[in-house]
């Protein structure tokens, strides 16, 4: 289960046409019944997104125990992350949360595939 976990992550990055240059590490505890992926993501207009994802498989389920997903302009400021570190606990969906340039968000934890698309809408929509 680690392992397809793993390998759809990285065929979502893979196969994304704003996906410039790709650095995950894929550090597998004994028995490879835990994972941690650490990178950087770089996307064609040079801005960056940082992933760091814990995971565990146990009974034949797989558990997303932290993430930080951490994406930055080509300035290297914070457009947005999302993450489950456990403080504001005034958010609904506590510890889940976005962070956005002075506001703390409810959200869920997104996939690879939701964070690229919502770089894509970023990136790819014209200035007015």
């Amino acid at each position: 289960m680690i392992q397809k976990f793993v390998s759809g992550i990285e065929k979502t990055i893979d196969s994304s046409s704003i996906v410039l240059l790709s650095n995950i590490q894929k550090y597998f505890g004994p028995g490879e019944e835990t994972v941690y992926l650490k990178g950087q993501i770089t996307i064609m207009d040079s801005s960056t997104l940082e992933i760091s994802i814990f995971a565990t498989e146990s009974s034949e389920k797989l558990t997303i125990d932290k993430y930080r997903m951490h994406y930055m302009n080509n300035a290297g400021q914070m457009v947005f992350r999302y993450d489950n570190s456990p403080h504001h606990s005034e958010i609904d969906t506590h510890p889940h949360h976005k962070h956005t340039a002075g506001e703390i968000r409810p959200s869920n934890m997104p996939s690879i595939k939701d964070i690229l698309n919502e770089i894509s809408a970023i990136i790819l929509t014209p200035p007015f």
